[in-house]
C-alpha cells in the first residue's frame, strides 16, 4: 500500500511539473557515476529554471 501511495504521489507530482530528485540521483549514479550530483535545492532550482526561463524569463508582465 505504501508503494503505492508513494508511486501516486510521485506521479502527481511530475503531473504538476515537479521532478522528482530521487529520481535525478539514481539517473546519476546509473549513468554518470564520476559526476557531481546537485543538491536537492540546487536541482529545484535548475529545475524551476529550465521551466520558467530563471532570471525573470517567461514572464508576462
Amino acid at each position: 500500500m505504501r508503494a503505492r501511495l508513494a508511486r501516486l504521489a510521485e506521479a502527481v507530482r511530475l503531473i504538476v511539473g515537479v521532478p522528482s530528485y530521487r529520481l535525478y540521483c539514481q539517473h546519476m549514479a546509473a549513468h554518470h557515476p564520476g559526476e557531481p550530483v546537485m543538491s536537492a535545492s540546487a536541482f529545484f532550482n535548475a529545475r524551476q529554471d529550465a521551466r520558467y526561463g530563471g532570471r525573470g524569463g517567461g514572464r508576462c508582465c
